[in-house]
């Protein structure tokens, strides 16, 4: 079996952060989130790289990031264009918000042809979780058996707004169902999903979330090419600029074929991300109690 590789997803918005999130500074010699995930990958044991990025940020992830990083992993872009569709589907005029992550996965079909995880590029996840998967990768993962690296509910809220995610139902460590809830916070104390129009319904705190990271073979962008011809045949009709398919939808919708089945590794860490600006300063001061207890080096790419 190949080595597997670590796929990065880095094309978004960022629209409710308000910038390039991405690369945006969060550790105290200039590090982004994305610096500390690489840093905790190649420890796990990954040695190749592929950031999926828009063209036009390529200078700046260059400058950002790879500069630094590819004295000790191989780096490789993959660009997610908006125009890149399934046979008989074209982008609308005006388009420029990205398809989602499905999109971004199926765009990865032609360089990526080794096993593989793919993760969002704003989100810590912890040593932990790249081990977890990188062992999957290297001794269970087959095209029918895939993993997702599962996060409590309540680990994974922001005190700035509400957050999506994709709810799991988990039975003996297997992924039984996953239900995708846009708009989730505490109210009055509870984790809660809905909106004040609408009301509030509370959500188990201890369910298993997916928080965009998987362990796939290549052998999953035929079911990402199905999954995006059905939503564009769907949705491209009804909200031609800014409808989008997510990973986590894509396999709430086919779990249940019995053509697959996905593990779930459990993960007790602290996860953390910069959905909105006003995260920052915490996301700032954990990396700064991170280094303070040894857990990183000053500079993750001086003496790695």
């Amino acid at each position: 079996m190949k080595n597997p590789s670590l796929v990065i997803l880095a094309a978004g918005m960022g629209s409710r952060y308000g910038g390039l999130k991405q690369i945006d500074t969060v550790g105290n010699n200039g590090e982004s989130i994305i610096d500390f995930s690489i840093y905790d990958a190649i420890q796990a044991g990954f040695k190749k790289v592929y950031l999926i990025i828009r063209k036009e940020h390529e200078e700046a992830f260059k400058k950002a990031l790879v500069d630094q990083v590819r004295r000790f992993v191989d780096v490789e872009f993959i660009f997610q264009d908006m125009k890149e569709l399934p046979q008989g589907f074209s982008a609308p005029e005006g388009r420029e918000k990205p398809w989602g992550t499905t999109h971004a996965l199926w765009i990865c079909r032609h360089q990526v042809k080794e096993p593989f995880m793919i993760c969002n590029a704003d989100d810590y996840y912890g040593k932990d979780a790249f081990k977890k998967m990188f062992d999957f990768l290297n001794h269970e993962v087959k095209d029918d058996l895939y993993s997702m690296v599962g996060y409590r509910l309540s680990k994974t809220l922001s005190d700035s707004g509400t957050v999506s995610r994709g709810v799991c139902d988990v039975s003996d460590e297997i992924l039984i169902d996953v239900n995708e809830y846009a708009k989730i916070k505490k109210v009055d104390g509870v984790i809660s999903s809905g909106s004040d129009e609408n009301g509030w319904k509370a959500l188990n705190q201890d369910a298993f979330v997916s928080m965009n990271f998987w362990g796939f073979t290549p052998k999953i962008f035929d079911l990402a090419e199905k999954q995006l011809t059905s939503f564009l045949q769907r949705e491209l009709l009804n909200n031609p600029l800014k409808c989008e398919h997510v990973i986590p939808t894509m396999i709430g919708e086919t779990i249940k074929s019995n053509t697959f089945t996905i593990k779930v590794l459990a993960s007790e860490s602290e996860w953390f991300g910069v959905t909105y600006l006003e995260d920052k300063p915490y996301v700032v001061s954990r990396f700064l109690e991170f280094k303070n207890q040894n857990m990183y080096p000053f500079d993750l790419w001086e003496n790695k």
